[in-house]
């Protein structure tokens, strides 16, 4: 897929990304870092993510320390080909029925359906009682945690995880980034036990950050915040499927944290607009938004566990060419206005 230039004279400009956890439907963020390493004036400052995001944020930091931009290409396109890989020798894959019709759902998977109703029934101390989980290998196998905590060039990292016991966020950074801290990012209780780090257990960050924003905020000189958005906000439709009322439920409440960290914002900026007294020793924040929300509506929660390589770089395709409308259109914004009409969108 071609790369359409923005301008003729570029100057440089600097992000921080926030990315969203959603399963398999992070080969979208991966189409959407694609494009944007495509844009060599175009630097990242920190990245805060969680789950899936998280992942694609390790990836692309350890990939920045080993090559640059084509490094962490390469290496985003190396983690998701062994995704697909170990989903391939998995028992959750798409029907005959699926891929006649091109569904990427696996509800007419006779695996998915039974694996559906066991983690209804049953908790992940029961049904995988020695907690296995491929995605681990995966990680270890695509990321060294050590090259990341070791170069002084590598990108702000901001991994965010649910501590179990006391509810808050708990934000692992470079210094303390792990196969754990990333694994406990993307830890759903009813798929996988929790992550015990330093005595304290971790499920996915997505409950309390789907990502976070205020560790951008606090550590980066970068004003600029842009969100890959999997999760869609707003639906029309009223779920009626037990699968659809959980799907919205776990999409109401990651995006909840969200929606308050934006109108924060959206407050701090009016304030700094009036010139209200102390204001201007507020940081303004300029915000912007990809995603394919009319795409995403139509995958239903299932398509989330669906690896196959077809519908991972079919997500990834869409994330680079959301990613390339959005620079065409925003790109003259980053250092000076929010693209993302924030009441809008959020409020």
């Amino acid at each position: 897929m071609g790369t359409i230039a923005v301008s003729v004279i570029q100057e440089p400009k600097t992000l921080n990304l926030a990315l969203q956890g959603g399963g398999a439907h992070g080969a979208f963020t991966w189409g959407v870092l694609d494009r944007l390493l495509d844009e060599d004036h175009l630097s990242f400052e920190g990245v805060v993510a969680t789950s899936a995001g998280a992942m694609n944020a390790a990836v692309l930091a350890y990939g920045m320390t080993q090559g640059g931009r084509r490094g962490a290409q390469k290496a985003l396109a190396n983690f998701w080909r062994r995704v697909s890989h170990a989903a391939a020798f998995g028992p959750l894959q798409p029907s005959p029925l699926d891929r006649i019709v091109g569904s990427r759902a696996l509800e007419h998977s006779p695996a998915f359906v039974v694996f559906d109703l066991v983690t209804r029934l049953m908790s992940p101390y029961q049904f995988n009682p020695l907690n296995f989980n491929p995605l681990r290998r995966v990680l270890e196998d695509s990321v060294d945690v050590d090259a990341i905590r070791k170069s002084r060039c590598s990108i702000k990292l901001h991994i965010c995880a649910t501590n179990v016991r006391t509810g808050k966020v708990k934000v692992f950074d470079n210094d303390a980034i792990s196969i754990d801290a990333i694994m406990a990012s993307a830890c759903l209780p009813f798929l996988f036990q929790a992550v015990e780090i330093d005595g304290e257990a971790f499920w996915d960050g997505g409950y309390m950050g789907n990502p976070a924003i205020f560790p951008l905020i606090y550590s980066s000189a970068s004003p600029d915040v842009l969100i890959v958005h999997i999760n869609p906000i707003e639906r029309e439709e009223v779920p009626k499927t037990a699968t659809e009322i959980l799907n919205r439920i776990n999409e109401i409440s990651f995006n909840s944290s969200l929606l308050r960290e934006m109108r924060a914002i959206a407050f701090v900026t009016k304030l700094i607009d009036m010139k209200a007294a102390g204001a201007m020793d507020l940081k303004r924040i300029f915000v912007h938004g990809i995603s394919d929300d009319e795409a995403m509506r139509k995958l239903s929660v299932a398509s989330k566990l669906n690896a196959d390589w077809e519908a991972l770089t079919d997500l990834r395709d869409r994330g680079r060419e959301r990613a390339d409308e959005w620079l065409r259109g925003n790109h003259d914004a980053i250092g000076q206005r929010s693209s993302v009409d924030i009441e809008a969108r959020y409020l």
